[in-house]
């Protein structure tokens, strides 16, 4: 005769495996799974959280304990090489604790992608405390800039509606208010005078000089076009520049449209550890650009600024995610985007005059600036060189500790000097720019734009920076080497 259909088949063992899971879950039991092969840079381990066994329960032959059903692989409690679990995980975690089970994880290796494991109930309360204590860290871990998240960030800064971010135009503010919006959604705390916003007082001043036209004059050390300026006889040419104020008082008695709004974007987490959570350090980039320049080539008129320095500040924001999402630095950690860097580092010397932290509490100052593209010189993807690196330890630090980082190949250049380190760094304060700046055309064009980006290498250069902010946050203070301080 004809055996069961293939649908009650399916039906009976469906029943037998909600009879089962409803049994498991009555004894006290956390559905786990059984582990497929991963990748190595996937998972490495499950962190071993306890390594007692309930009385009675079967053990394996290297005395752990048996497991006894398949689940989902959703209910696995791992962690990746970079000590992370997933916000599912999570609140398994904190429903079962919550219900007085203890979770048991046994160690698990890709060596040995079969091994069964189980979570089980405990239901004396010292070892609800116990397990609880070595649940709280591992869990909380960060997880790592992607490059789909690279590219989120990215786009939006460099978004033709930003208007190339030049410093008091429309496009800045309308980036500046992105940028604490992000701030805000991730749950940094402000830091700004309004808010997120640290005011700027700029002033739209005007100069009349002669009339100049730009001449050919050779070529500089890289084989690119140099340019002169020479009168060319013509009317006198009314020129626009920004400056600083020393104080909003300065600006009273200018009309409206010579005081255009600049602001910095200044968020913080506090630090946690007694001793050391007065001392800070800054994670920073400049968000403005050079704005819209005419005439237009081939439609385009932006100056989108997506390498410079879009790119950094999207660092900064993925940073401060990451730091965010794992155990609180020891040291207070500041995380600023500036305005005017590319018209005199405004922002950076009205923050270095009115600093929301005192300056003699900073510890470093690390500025991100140019990562959306590799530089070979560095090693490629992923990789990324420290301007100043002999000039301190800070370099020696990061690099003994993992982190992918040189010396600047190219001193001739003078990064150290061009960037809003320089101005930190005059002050004593210990301070680098992150970069992989490949010295690409691109630079300072309207060519510099999204489509350029490579977003696997900026995702691997961001979680880099993200291990240094939680060494200089959580290590010893790195010191100027003799002779280096500027």
């Amino acid at each position: 005769g004809h055996g069961p259909s293939k649908d009650r088949v399916l039906a009976e063992e469906r029943s037998t495996k909600v009879e089962r899971e409803h049994r498991h879950q009555a004894d006290g039991e956390i559905p786990v799974g059984r582990m497929r092969r991963h990748d190595e840079h996937e998972l490495r381990q499950v962190r071993e959280l306890s390594l007692e066994s309930p009385a009675g329960e079967p053990k394996g032959e290297n005395g752990e304990g048996v497991g006894k059903r398949i689940a989902p692989r959703r209910h696995l409690i791992t962690e990746n090489r970079n000590g992370r679990c997933s916000r599912w995980h999570c609140r398994i975690l904190e429903r079962r604790l919550a219900q007085g089970k203890v979770p048991r994880v046994v160690s698990v290796t890709c060596d040995s992608p079969t091994r069964w494991f189980t979570l089980t109930s405990l239901p004396m309360l010292r070892r609800l405390i116990v397990a609880f204590a070595c649940l709280a860290a591992p869990l909380v871990a960060q997880q790592p800039t992607t490059p789909a998240m690279a590219r989120r960030l990215l786009s939006a800064l460099a978004d033709d509606s930003m208007q190339g971010r030049a410093t008091g135009t429309p496009g800045a503010q309308r980036a500046a208010r992105m940028i604490a919006g992000e701030m805000k959604r991730l749950g940094l705390e402000s830091l700004g005078d309004s808010g997120y916003f640290q005011r700027v007082p700029v002033s739209m001043d005007s100069t009349t000089s002669p009339a100049m036209r730009r001449v050919p004059a050779g070529t500089d050390s890289l084989g690119r076009p140099r340019f002169a300026f020479e009168p060319t006889g013509g009317p006198p040419v009314t020129r626009v520049s920004l400056r600083l104020k020393e104080s909003f008082a300065a600006l009273e008695s200018l009309p409206p449209a010579r005081r255009p709004s600049a602001v910095n974007v200044v968020g913080v987490i506090r630090g946690s550890d007694a001793t050391l959570r007065n001392e800070h350090i800054l994670i920073d980039a400049h968000y403005d650009h050079l704005g819209i320049r005419l005439p237009a080539v081939n439609g385009d008129s932006i100056w989108n600024g997506a390498d410079d320095d879009a790119s950094g500040v999207t660092a900064v924001l993925e940073v401060a995610r990451q730091l965010l999402q794992s155990p609180k630095p020891k040291r207070t950690v500041i995380f600023a985007a500036t305005i005017g860097e590319e018209v005199g580092l405004l922002g950076t010397r009205w923050y270095i005059a009115h600093p929301p932290l005192p300056l003699e509490q900073m510890v470093a100052n690390l500025e991100i600036e140019m990562i959306d593209r590799p530089d070979s010189l560095a090693g490629g993807p992923g990789r990324a060189w420290l301007t100043g690196y002999e000039r301190s330890t800070m370099g020696d630090m990061l690099a003994a500790n993992g982190v992918p980082i040189v010396a600047d190949r190219r001193p001739t250049q003078n990064f150290f000097q061009r960037s809003d380190n320089i101005a930190f760094a005059q002050r004593g304060i210990v301070a680098h720019t992150l970069s992989t700046f490949n010295l690409h055309s691109d630079y300072h064009q309207r060519s510099d734009d999204v489509s350029k980006a490579d977003f696997e290498h900026m995702a691997g250069v961001i979680n880099a920076a993200a291990r240094a902010a939680r060494l200089l946050s959580d290590g010893p203070r790195p010191e100027w080497k003799p002779g280096g301080k500027p």
